[in-house]
């Protein structure tokens, strides 16, 4: 789950000269599936102010492991 939320942020984000922001319900509806759901819509909501005052965000990479 975590990587596929990398990889959207990832795309979304450099898809374009402008960075748009995920809104309050995209939030929740990813945050849905996580065990903790307050500490992960507190850390997106973190990125996304980060992200609108102008500042870098570091999204992990996580290599995939093949059969």
């Amino acid at each position: 789950m975590k990587l596929a939320l990398n990889i959207f942020l990832f795309v979304l984000f450099t898809y374009s000269g402008k960075s748009f922001s995920l809104t309050d319900y995209k939030i929740k509806q990813i945050c849905k599936k996580e065990k903790k759901e307050t500490i992960c819509i507190k850390n997106l909501l973190e990125k996304r102010s980060y992200l609108q005052k102008g500042n870098k965000i570091e999204i992990p990479v996580i290599p995939f492991k093949g059969s």
